[in-house]
Protein backbone atom coordinates (compact mmCIF):
# COMPACT_ATOMS: atom_id res chain seq x y z
CA UNK A 1 0.00 0.00 0.00
CA UNK A 2 1.03 3.52 -1.14
CA UNK A 3 1.15 6.31 1.11
CA UNK A 4 1.49 9.83 0.53
CA UNK A 5 2.37 13.24 2.48
CA UNK A 6 0.54 15.92 2.26
CA UNK A 7 0.39 19.09 4.37
CA UNK A 8 -3.10 19.26 6.22
CA UNK A 9 -2.22 22.76 7.58
CA UNK A 10 0.42 25.46 9.32
CA UNK A 11 0.93 28.34 11.25
CA UNK A 12 3.81 30.84 11.74
CA UNK A 13 4.08 33.41 14.00
CA UNK A 14 5.29 36.79 12.61
CA UNK A 15 9.03 37.34 12.43
CA UNK A 16 10.67 39.62 15.18
CA UNK A 17 13.71 41.38 14.92
CA UNK A 18 16.23 39.89 16.89
CA UNK A 19 17.34 42.29 20.42
CA UNK A 20 15.16 44.60 19.29
CA UNK A 21 11.89 44.23 18.31
CA UNK A 22 9.04 42.64 19.29
CA UNK A 23 9.88 38.70 20.10
CA UNK A 24 13.19 39.66 22.16
CA UNK A 25 11.38 38.51 25.63
CA UNK A 26 9.58 35.41 23.76
CA UNK A 27 11.76 32.21 24.26
CA UNK A 28 11.44 29.62 21.94
CA UNK A 29 9.49 27.27 23.69
CA UNK A 30 6.53 29.96 24.02
CA UNK A 31 6.69 30.64 20.46
CA UNK A 32 6.88 27.03 19.38
CA UNK A 33 4.21 26.18 21.44
CA UNK A 34 1.82 29.22 20.03
CA UNK A 35 2.57 27.58 16.41
CA UNK A 36 2.11 23.71 17.09
CA UNK A 37 -1.36 24.26 19.08
CA UNK A 38 -2.44 26.93 16.24
CA UNK A 39 -1.37 24.12 13.40
CA UNK A 40 -3.06 21.16 14.78
CA UNK A 41 -6.09 22.97 15.70
CA UNK A 42 -6.47 24.10 12.17
CA UNK A 43 -5.45 21.32 10.74
CA UNK A 44 -8.63 19.97 12.90
CA UNK A 45 -7.74 16.63 14.36
CA UNK A 46 -7.92 15.41 17.65
CA UNK A 47 -4.53 16.17 19.47
CA UNK A 48 -4.26 12.45 20.43
CA UNK A 49 -4.01 11.17 16.88
CA UNK A 50 -0.36 12.85 16.01
CA UNK A 51 2.08 10.37 16.11
CA UNK A 52 5.08 12.47 16.52
CA UNK A 53 6.46 16.06 16.75
CA UNK A 54 9.11 16.67 14.81
CA UNK A 55 11.06 20.68 15.52
CA UNK A 56 14.56 22.87 13.57
CA UNK A 57 16.57 24.03 16.66
CA UNK A 58 20.07 25.56 15.88
CA UNK A 59 22.43 27.35 18.35
CA UNK A 60 19.99 26.44 21.20
CA UNK A 61 22.44 24.27 23.25
CA UNK A 62 20.04 20.95 23.19
CA UNK A 63 17.30 19.49 24.28
CA UNK A 64 14.37 18.32 23.07
CA UNK A 65 12.56 21.16 22.41
CA UNK A 66 9.88 19.24 20.35
CA UNK A 67 8.68 16.93 23.41
CA UNK A 68 8.52 20.32 25.47
CA UNK A 69 6.14 21.86 22.84
CA UNK A 70 4.24 19.03 22.56
CA UNK A 71 3.38 18.58 26.05
CA UNK A 72 2.60 22.40 26.46
CA UNK A 73 0.39 22.01 23.59
CA UNK A 74 -1.75 19.30 24.78
CA UNK A 75 -0.13 16.96 22.68
CA UNK A 76 0.91 14.51 25.71
CA UNK A 77 0.89 11.69 23.42
CA UNK A 78 3.05 12.51 20.84
CA UNK A 79 6.64 12.34 21.49
CA UNK A 80 9.28 14.75 20.30
CA UNK A 81 12.58 15.52 18.91
CA UNK A 82 14.61 18.23 18.21
CA UNK A 83 15.98 18.62 14.49
CA UNK A 84 19.45 20.50 13.89
CA UNK A 85 20.64 20.70 10.13
CA UNK A 86 21.37 24.66 10.59
CA UNK A 87 19.26 26.86 8.42
CA UNK A 88 17.67 24.46 6.61
CA UNK A 89 16.24 22.81 9.82
CA UNK A 90 12.82 23.90 8.78
CA UNK A 91 12.71 21.95 5.80
CA UNK A 92 14.66 19.00 7.17
CA UNK A 93 11.59 18.66 9.79
CA UNK A 94 9.17 18.52 7.09
CA UNK A 95 11.48 15.88 5.30
CA UNK A 96 11.43 13.71 8.26
CA UNK A 97 7.73 13.96 9.01
CA UNK A 98 7.08 12.99 5.19
CA UNK A 99 9.35 10.14 5.19
CA UNK A 100 7.58 8.58 8.34
CA UNK A 101 4.32 9.19 6.78
CA UNK A 102 5.05 7.63 3.24
CA UNK A 103 6.84 4.69 4.87
CA UNK A 104 4.17 3.87 6.86
CA UNK A 105 5.33 4.36 9.97
CA UNK A 106 3.43 7.56 11.07
CA UNK A 107 -0.14 8.70 9.89
CA UNK A 108 0.16 12.23 11.66
CA UNK A 109 3.33 14.66 12.04
CA UNK A 110 3.78 17.96 13.27
CA UNK A 111 7.14 19.56 11.61
CA UNK A 112 8.25 22.79 11.75
CA UNK A 113 11.43 25.23 13.09
CA UNK A 114 12.06 27.40 16.31
CA UNK A 115 14.53 30.17 16.45
CA UNK A 116 15.24 32.81 19.54
CA UNK A 117 18.28 34.33 18.73
CA UNK A 118 17.28 36.98 20.94
CA UNK A 119 17.26 34.12 23.75
CA UNK A 120 19.96 32.33 22.91
CA UNK A 121 22.27 30.51 25.49
CA UNK A 122 26.15 30.96 25.62
CA UNK A 123 28.20 27.95 26.20
CA UNK A 124 31.28 27.58 27.84
CA UNK A 125 33.35 24.40 27.76
CA UNK A 126 36.37 23.05 29.07
CA UNK A 127 39.32 23.41 26.72
CA UNK A 128 40.43 19.39 26.09
CA UNK A 129 43.86 18.83 27.74
CA UNK A 130 43.88 21.45 29.92
CA UNK A 131 41.87 22.96 33.22
CA UNK A 132 40.68 26.33 31.02
CA UNK A 133 37.51 26.96 29.81
CA UNK A 134 36.25 28.79 26.77
CA UNK A 135 33.61 31.25 27.45
CA UNK A 136 31.42 31.98 24.36
CA UNK A 137 31.74 28.33 22.50
CA UNK A 138 30.24 27.29 19.23
CA UNK A 139 29.72 23.85 18.28
CA UNK A 140 31.31 23.93 14.91
CA UNK A 141 29.77 22.10 11.66
CA UNK A 142 33.28 21.85 9.87
CA UNK A 143 36.80 22.71 11.09
CA UNK A 144 37.86 26.11 10.92
CA UNK A 145 39.67 27.00 7.82
CA UNK A 146 40.74 30.87 6.62
CA UNK A 147 38.15 29.94 3.33
CA UNK A 148 35.78 28.96 5.71
CA UNK A 149 35.64 30.64 8.93
CA UNK A 150 32.81 28.82 11.51
CA UNK A 151 31.97 31.99 13.06
CA UNK A 152 32.13 34.01 10.42
CA UNK A 153 28.85 33.55 7.50
CA UNK A 154 29.82 36.73 5.35
CA UNK A 155 32.90 35.01 4.25
CA UNK A 156 32.36 31.23 4.51
CA UNK A 157 29.13 31.86 2.92
CA UNK A 158 27.82 35.45 1.32
CA UNK A 159 31.50 36.54 -0.51
CA UNK A 160 32.63 33.04 -1.12
CA UNK A 161 29.53 32.94 -3.12
CA UNK A 162 29.38 35.88 -4.81
CA UNK A 163 33.48 35.77 -5.64
CA UNK A 164 32.67 32.08 -7.27
CA UNK A 165 29.82 33.14 -8.86
CA UNK A 166 30.98 36.07 -10.46
CA UNK A 167 28.33 38.49 -8.63
CA UNK A 168 28.70 42.18 -8.50
CA UNK A 169 27.89 44.41 -5.30
CA UNK A 170 25.30 46.24 -7.79
CA UNK A 171 23.74 42.95 -8.39
CA UNK A 172 23.25 42.05 -4.38
CA UNK A 173 21.99 45.02 -3.76
CA UNK A 174 19.33 45.15 -6.16
CA UNK A 175 18.44 42.05 -5.58
CA UNK A 176 17.80 42.68 -1.71
CA UNK A 177 16.33 46.00 -2.43
CA UNK A 178 13.44 43.94 -4.63
CA UNK A 179 13.34 41.49 -1.75
CA UNK A 180 12.24 44.57 0.24
CA UNK A 181 9.90 46.01 -2.13
CA UNK A 182 8.17 42.46 -2.23
CA UNK A 183 7.78 42.08 0.98
CA UNK A 184 6.24 45.33 1.60
CA UNK A 185 4.04 44.49 -1.32
CA UNK A 186 3.08 41.19 0.25
CA UNK A 187 2.20 42.17 3.70
CA UNK A 188 0.06 45.29 2.55
CA UNK A 189 -1.56 42.90 0.49
CA UNK A 190 -2.28 40.72 3.23
CA UNK A 191 -0.63 37.70 1.92
CA UNK A 192 0.88 36.39 5.15
CA UNK A 193 -2.45 36.79 6.69
CA UNK A 194 -2.83 33.15 6.20
CA UNK A 195 0.31 31.72 7.95
CA UNK A 196 0.01 33.99 10.87
CA UNK A 197 -0.97 33.24 14.00
CA UNK A 198 -1.32 36.63 15.96
CA UNK A 199 0.33 36.11 19.72
CA UNK A 200 0.50 38.44 22.70
CA UNK A 201 3.90 39.46 23.57
CA UNK A 202 5.82 41.56 26.17
CA UNK A 203 8.17 43.35 24.26
CA UNK A 204 11.90 45.25 25.61
CA UNK A 205 10.20 48.13 26.81
CA UNK A 206 7.20 46.43 29.01
CA UNK A 207 4.46 47.18 26.47
CA UNK A 208 2.26 44.03 25.63
CA UNK A 209 1.16 43.55 22.60
CA UNK A 210 -0.40 41.56 19.90
CA UNK A 211 2.32 40.80 17.45
CA UNK A 212 1.07 39.49 14.08
CA UNK A 213 2.89 41.43 11.59
CA UNK A 214 6.56 40.76 9.76
CA UNK A 215 8.82 43.30 11.42
CA UNK A 216 11.69 43.58 9.49
CA UNK A 217 11.47 44.84 5.95
CA UNK A 218 12.38 48.01 5.54
CA UNK A 219 10.17 50.35 3.90
CA UNK A 220 12.26 53.41 3.43
CA UNK A 221 15.23 50.82 1.56
CA UNK A 222 16.54 52.23 -1.28
CA UNK A 223 19.79 51.87 -3.75
CA UNK A 224 21.75 54.74 -2.55
CA UNK A 225 20.63 54.04 1.09
CA UNK A 226 22.24 50.13 0.28
CA UNK A 227 25.36 51.43 -1.49
CA UNK A 228 26.40 53.19 1.51
CA UNK A 229 26.98 50.65 3.18
CA UNK A 230 30.35 49.80 4.43
CA UNK A 231 31.22 46.64 3.53
CA UNK A 232 32.01 43.94 6.59
CA UNK A 233 35.67 43.45 5.98
CA UNK A 234 37.12 46.23 4.30
CA UNK A 235 40.06 44.46 5.21
CA UNK A 236 39.31 42.29 2.37
CA UNK A 237 40.42 43.41 -1.41
CA UNK A 238 36.89 43.83 -3.29
CA UNK A 239 34.66 42.24 -0.68
CA UNK A 240 30.87 43.47 -1.34
CA UNK A 241 28.82 41.46 1.50
CA UNK A 242 27.10 44.68 3.80
CA UNK A 243 24.91 44.23 6.24
CA UNK A 244 22.00 45.41 3.85
CA UNK A 245 22.94 42.79 1.05
CA UNK A 246 22.78 39.78 3.85
CA UNK A 247 19.60 38.50 5.85
CA UNK A 248 18.65 39.27 8.98
CA UNK A 249 19.04 37.99 12.62
CA UNK A 250 15.71 37.12 13.94
CA UNK A 251 12.99 35.58 15.95
CA UNK A 252 10.22 33.52 15.07
CA UNK A 253 8.21 30.10 15.21
CA UNK A 254 6.55 27.86 12.36
CA UNK A 255 4.68 24.67 12.35
CA UNK A 256 3.14 22.40 9.70
CA UNK A 257 0.85 19.04 10.45
CA UNK A 258 1.54 16.38 7.51
CA UNK A 259 -0.20 13.86 7.42
CA UNK A 260 -1.12 10.12 5.45
CA UNK A 261 -3.56 11.31 2.32
CA UNK A 262 -5.89 8.64 3.58
CA UNK A 263 -6.02 10.24 6.72
CA UNK A 264 -7.16 13.51 5.27
CA UNK A 265 -9.48 11.76 3.14
CA UNK A 266 -11.08 9.98 5.85
CA UNK A 267 -11.62 13.15 8.26
CA UNK A 268 -12.79 15.35 4.75
CA UNK A 269 -9.72 17.20 4.97
CA UNK A 270 -8.58 19.20 1.79
CA UNK A 271 -4.74 19.24 1.89
CA UNK A 272 -3.03 22.69 1.07
CA UNK A 273 -0.14 20.46 -0.82
CA UNK A 274 2.06 17.25 -1.36
CA UNK A 275 5.69 16.55 -0.77
CA UNK A 276 6.57 15.60 -3.79
CA UNK A 277 10.55 14.56 -3.31
CA UNK A 278 13.51 15.89 -1.32
CA UNK A 279 16.92 15.90 -1.75
CA UNK A 280 20.07 16.90 0.48
CA UNK A 281 23.76 17.99 -0.65
CA UNK A 282 27.21 17.88 0.68
CA UNK A 283 29.96 20.43 -0.21
CA UNK A 284 32.84 21.68 1.23
CA UNK A 285 32.58 24.59 3.92
CA UNK A 286 33.83 27.12 1.35
CA UNK A 287 31.09 26.34 -1.12
CA UNK A 288 28.14 26.33 1.28
CA UNK A 289 26.77 29.38 -0.54
CA UNK A 290 26.65 27.37 -3.61
CA UNK A 291 24.96 24.22 -2.13
CA UNK A 292 20.82 24.93 -3.46
CA UNK A 293 21.50 24.79 -6.91
CA UNK A 294 22.95 21.18 -6.65
CA UNK A 295 20.48 20.40 -4.32
CA UNK A 296 17.56 21.47 -6.50
CA UNK A 297 19.27 19.61 -9.33
CA UNK A 298 19.33 16.55 -7.36
CA UNK A 299 15.65 16.79 -6.19
CA UNK A 300 14.15 17.61 -9.38
CA UNK A 301 16.15 14.69 -10.89
CA UNK A 302 14.04 12.37 -8.28
CA UNK A 303 10.71 13.80 -8.89
CA UNK A 304 11.29 13.44 -12.38
CA UNK A 305 10.64 17.22 -13.16
CA UNK A 306 12.71 20.10 -14.88
CA UNK A 307 12.91 23.34 -14.20
CA UNK A 308 10.41 24.58 -16.62
CA UNK A 309 7.49 22.41 -14.43
CA UNK A 310 8.15 24.58 -11.59
CA UNK A 311 5.37 27.24 -11.41
CA UNK A 312 7.50 29.38 -8.10
CA UNK A 313 10.81 29.19 -6.20
CA UNK A 314 11.87 30.11 -2.63
CA UNK A 315 15.29 30.40 -2.58
CA UNK A 316 16.59 31.67 0.72
CA UNK A 317 18.56 34.91 0.81
CA UNK A 318 20.86 33.89 3.54
CA UNK A 319 22.25 36.77 1.59
CA UNK A 320 22.02 38.23 -1.54
CA UNK A 321 24.70 35.92 -3.23
CA UNK A 322 23.08 32.89 -2.26
CA UNK A 323 19.64 33.00 -4.17
CA UNK A 324 21.65 35.16 -7.18
CA UNK A 325 23.89 32.23 -7.57
CA UNK A 326 21.63 29.74 -7.66
CA UNK A 327 19.45 31.61 -9.77
CA UNK A 328 22.06 32.43 -12.14
CA UNK A 329 23.34 28.91 -12.38
CA UNK A 330 20.18 27.01 -13.08
CA UNK A 331 18.83 29.61 -15.62
CA UNK A 332 15.68 30.48 -13.32
CA UNK A 333 13.61 33.74 -14.41
CA UNK A 334 13.89 36.13 -11.81
CA UNK A 335 10.04 36.55 -11.68
CA UNK A 336 9.40 33.33 -9.68
CA UNK A 337 12.16 33.91 -6.92
CA UNK A 338 11.18 34.97 -3.74
CA UNK A 339 8.05 36.66 -5.13
CA UNK A 340 7.17 37.75 -1.85
CA UNK A 341 10.58 38.49 0.00
CA UNK A 342 12.97 36.47 1.60
CA UNK A 343 16.24 36.53 3.73
CA UNK A 344 17.50 40.00 2.98
CA UNK A 345 13.71 41.26 3.91
CA UNK A 346 11.70 39.16 5.82
CA UNK A 347 14.43 38.15 7.72
CA UNK A 348 16.08 34.72 8.41
CA UNK A 349 15.12 32.92 11.97
CA UNK A 350 17.54 30.28 11.04
CA UNK A 351 15.98 26.93 12.50
CA UNK A 352 12.41 28.38 11.46
CA UNK A 353 13.07 29.73 7.97
CA UNK A 354 12.06 26.54 5.91
CA UNK A 355 8.80 25.94 7.23
CA UNK A 356 8.19 30.02 6.75
CA UNK A 357 9.20 29.26 2.93
CA UNK A 358 7.13 26.26 2.29
CA UNK A 359 3.99 27.85 4.18
CA UNK A 360 4.66 31.08 1.77
CA UNK A 361 4.84 29.00 -1.11
CA UNK A 362 2.03 26.39 -0.71
CA UNK A 363 0.19 29.85 -0.11
CA UNK A 364 0.75 31.68 -3.12
CA UNK A 365 1.00 28.73 -5.11
CA UNK A 366 -2.85 28.45 -4.05
CA UNK A 367 -3.61 31.96 -4.77
CA UNK A 368 -2.31 31.10 -8.33
CA UNK A 369 -4.12 28.22 -9.19
CA UNK A 370 -1.31 25.42 -7.92
CA UNK A 371 1.47 23.83 -9.51
CA UNK A 372 4.82 23.05 -8.69
CA UNK A 373 6.71 25.10 -6.23
CA UNK A 374 10.23 24.09 -4.84
CA UNK A 375 11.75 25.58 -1.45
CA UNK A 376 15.76 25.35 -1.19
CA UNK A 377 17.81 26.64 0.83
CA UNK A 378 22.21 26.44 2.09
CA UNK A 379 23.14 25.31 5.92
CA UNK A 380 25.87 25.51 7.62
CA UNK A 381 28.82 23.44 7.46
CA UNK A 382 28.64 22.98 3.48
CA UNK A 383 25.14 21.21 2.72
CA UNK A 384 21.97 22.16 1.11
CA UNK A 385 18.61 20.63 0.74
CA UNK A 386 15.47 21.42 -1.34
CA UNK A 387 11.81 20.09 -1.29
CA UNK A 388 9.25 19.75 -3.92
CA UNK A 389 5.70 20.66 -3.24
CA UNK A 390 2.76 20.56 -5.67
CA UNK A 391 -0.45 22.68 -5.05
Amino acid sequence: MSHEAVIISGARTAIGTAYKGSLTETDPFVLGTAVVAEAVRRAGVDPDTVDDVVLGESLYGGGAIGRYVAIEAGLVNAPGIAHNRHCASGLSTLQSAAASIMSGMDRIVVAGGVQSSSTAPKVNRRIPGSAEWEEDWLAPSHCETPDAPVRDMSITVGWNAAAKAGISRARMDEWALRSHQRAIAAIDAGSFTDEIVPIQVTRGDGATVTFAVDEHPRRTSSLEKLASLKPLHPDIDGFSITAGNAAGVNDAAGAVVVADRSVARARGIEPLAVVRAWASVGLPPADTGLAPAPAIEKVLDRAGLGVSDVALWEINEAFASVAVAATDTLGLDENTVNVLGSGCSLGHPVAMTGTRMVLSLVHELRRRGGGIGVAAMCAGGGMGTAVVLEV
